[in-house]
């Protein structure tokens, strides 16, 4: 008898961890090599025939790629987010659509504090200055910053990212408010929170941080106006996604010294290009989409991913169901 056909899956790159051996026991594996993306023309090739699909946020999962691929039958996204999947498309088809809740909360956390804690306290120019040979004596002007414990800090969005965020604020003696659709009256009372609308946190913060998912209501959250309405000198931390804030409206306010800095992990477009006018101002601190870029949460993320797809193909609900109702 010959043996069963297995699946064919496509995971669009390299992945940490044992996620890779774990599926090449179950399923036919094609894995794109290189550290980019596969351009789209490619993408849509390599779909073709395949029935399971790996992504990352730079894969666009839309009607033009499910139509590539007629065979596919579930995708799975190694992130949270999953603003790069026509999710509606690919329950119109049935197919599920899995991602990462979780994982990546106190290591996204993490990195978006010692943003906040490196733009304030100057960490990246200071090396730079020392790197350039310019270090000549001690001077009690050189290279001022703002302090971080007792300022207020106001966060965008009181989901789990933002709260484990308020709470490393809580030990440096922090102010915190937020902004939410919905009240968080448990965290208020754990960790002394404010909720306030939007202009009462941008006109009293001293740090902003964004902590929101990309959707048409977040979208340039944070335009011209509102980096105006900003408290003078306030800086901006931004490890959610990039198209939350409008990329000219910030460089022109860093440009004319409105803001004291930003720190951004995430850009609009990523990567961000040389010719950025982002990149010609001095008082950003910018890192290449790396919040969860620890062995341990990249390596549970990638087993996520791998469960949720391996339950999909055998007509399962996955763990982490983007799109739930299609099991109901």
């Amino acid at each position: 008898m010959a043996p069963p056909v297995r699946p064919r899956v496509l995971v669009t790159r390299q992945l940490p961890g044992e996620a890779l051996d774990r599926l090449g026991r179950h399923v036919e594996l094609r894995v794109w090599e290189d550290e980019l993306p596969p351009p789209r023309e490619a993408l849509l090739e390599l779909v073709r025939g395949m029935d399971g699909l790996i992504t990352l946020l730079t894969d666009r999962v839309d009607a033009p790629l499910l139509a590539s691929a007629p065979s596919l039958r579930a995708v799975s996204n190694v992130a949270v987010g999953y603003d790069n999947i026509d999710v509606p498309a690919c329950t119109a088809r049935r197919i599920p659509v899995g991602n990462t809740p979780g994982v990546l909360t106190e290591t996204t956390a993490d990195f978006a504090f010692a943003m906040l804690m490196g733009l304030a306290r100057r960490v990246a120019e200071a090396d730079a200055y020392v790197r350039a040979g310019r270090w000549r004596t001690w001077s009690p002007t050189l290279l001022l910053g703002a302090d971080v414990h007792g300022a207020t800090l106001g966060l965008v969005g009181l989901g789990q990212i933002g709260a484990a965020m308020a709470r490393r604020a809580r030990g440096f003696g922090m102010r915190v408010l937020y902004v939410n659709r919905h009240p968080r009256p448990e965290l208020e009372a754990e960790l002394g929170l404010q909720r306030v609308d939007k202009a009462t946190l941008l006109a009293e913060s001293d740090f902003v941080s964004l902590h929101v998912p990309l959707t048409p209501e977040t979208r340039h959250w944070l335009g011209r106006a509102e980096l105006v309405s900003m408290k003078r000198g306030a800086m901006l931390i931004n490890t959610a996604r990039g198209p939350v804030v409008d990329p000219a409206a910030l460089a022109e306010a860093l440009a004319q010294g409105h803001l004291g800095g930003a720190a951004l992990d995430v850009t609009d477009p990523e990567p961000l290009p040389l010719d950025s006018p982002l990149l010609q101002v001095p008082n950003l601190l910018i890192a290449p989409h790396i919040a969860s870029a620890s062995h341990a949460t990249r390596g549970r993320m990638a087993s996520m991913a791998a469960d949720n797809l391996l339950a999909a193909l055998e007509g399962r609900r996955p763990p982490h169901c983007v799109n739930p109702e299609l099991f109901l």
